[in-house]
């Protein structure tokens, strides 16, 4: 994993790893509880004194401006801890939302909201997913809306699953424009400090993961009013704006719960080598051998398309983000495999308390849904692939692809 890593990056992640496991690890809450705000604070503080905090934000707010193709070997380091990314403050949906305002944001809201979000002085959450019929995997069925009144705007809308929101000091708000400006079927996206009159936090949805503090609530909109500055970006276009945002936050996800992987493996391993059954440690069992063979597979491609995603969203963010939707299937996919595989391995012990596996199964469990279902990216995947060959055939390809298009078959 780390065999090409720049010498200060190398040593930023194998300062990130003792710290998680030497001082994170400890004060991991039991299964089915969330993590402390005081704790997270606290620990976090320990992370700045040692300059492991928020490594992705550029270096004028704290940060250590680290390249994206540098985010996968620290955030996984993170990741070997459920609560460790809350702890440096590279979790969703906070991370994203710094990569996001970093990008679109004007100086003036970098001021307001990306410095304090980055030095971990307040929350946010991203208001995108909305109640059936609203926008859910299909971000184009948006019902919220926002209304040009004078110098600023009325905003009139529903969330539900808003990561965050029960902690969050601000919102970006997804809302239909229609019939304004330069993009009349858009969507635009707007900073909103949660204190705005007319926002509240509705009821909360309970689900299976514990790792994203502030849990997954509804989001209430009622004749919101906002300023002009308010808007992030350009009006109409929050819908690429979207875009923008979610490649890395699909991949990071991918850094993140494979890290918890590598700690499943090892939990695993550690069991396998040393217990024994029917007169032999259950890792010298050939069906043992083949699981655990199988999760170092699922390990070590899983790193390989994350690696190569991280550096083509560098290099070509659209091709990067294409690509980051497979990446984003067959990581959820295989980290569920690994931990699975590691529980069946533990037999009892591994559904009990007694390990914390069946607690981190229900952490990564979600992602096959979260940023988008996997079957929504596979049907993408699917006429990507498809709208390719045509290409390939209309170019007189029909018996061999070119090397662009055997190296980039995902867009």
């Amino acid at each position: 994993m780390t065999f090409e890593l720049p010498q200060d990056v190398e040593q930023l992640r194998t300062q990130t790893r003792d710290f998680i496991r030497n001082r994170v690890t400890p004060h991991e809450p039991a299964p089915g509880e969330r993590l402390e705000e005081t704790l997270r604070i606290s620990l976090g503080e320990e992370a700045k004194e040692l300059g492991i905090f928020a490594p992705h934000v550029p270096k004028e707010f704290g940060g250590r401006g680290l390249a994206l193709r540098h985010w996968s070997p620290i955030f996984q380091e993170a990741g070997y801890s459920p609560i460790g990314p809350a702890v440096l403050n590279i979790m969703a949906p906070d991370e994203g939302n710094m990569h996001m305002l970093n990008l679109i944001g004007t100086p003036e809201q970098k001021e307001e909201f990306l410095a304090p979000l980055a030095a971990g002085t307040t929350r946010s959450c991203f208001g995108m997913t909305e109640p059936h019929p609203g926008a859910g995997s299909d971000p184009h069925a948006l019902n919220a809306e926002a209304v040009k009144d004078g110098d600023g705007w009325i905003l009139n809308g529903e969330k539900r699953f808003s990561s965050g929101a029960e902690i969050a000091g601000f919102v970006i708000y997804m809302a239909r424009t229609a019939n304004i400006g330069a993009h009349p079927d858009g969507a635009t996206m707007f900073l909103v400090p949660m204190d705005t009159p007319g926002v509240s936090v509705g009821k909360p949805i309970h689900t299976i993961d514990r790792a994203i503090v502030g849990g997954h609530p509804h989001l209430h909109f009622e004749d919101v009013r906002v300023p002009d500055s308010a808007v992030l970006g350009e009006v109409g276009l929050g819908f690429k704006y979207a875009q923008v945002r979610l490649g890395p936050a699909r991949l990071t996800h991918c850094m993140r719960w494979l890290g918890l992987a590598r700690r499943a493996q090892d939990i695993v391993l550690d069991r396998t080598n040393t217990r024994e059954i029917f007169g032999s440690t259950i890792g010298e069992l050939g069906i043992a051998q083949n699981m655990l063979a199988e999760s170092a597979i699922d390990i070590e491609t899983t790193d390989a398309i994350i690696t190569k995603t991280a550096n083509l969203l560098e290099t070509d963010p659209k091709a990067g983000s294409a690509l980051s939707s497979i990446a984003k299937v067959h990581s959820s996919e295989a980290v569920f495999r690994i931990i699975d595989r590691a529980i069946q391995l533990c037999g009892g012990d591994g559904v009990s308390d007694g390990l914390p596996l069946a607690q981190y199964l229900s952490e990564v469990r979600p992602f096959r849904i979260y940023d988008g279902s996997n079957e929504t990216h596979k049907w993408a995947i699917a006429r990507r692939a498809s709208s390719r060959r045509r290409r390939e055939v209309a170019n007189g390809e029909e018996f061999r692809g070119n090397a662009v298009s055997r190296q980039r078959v995902f867009v």
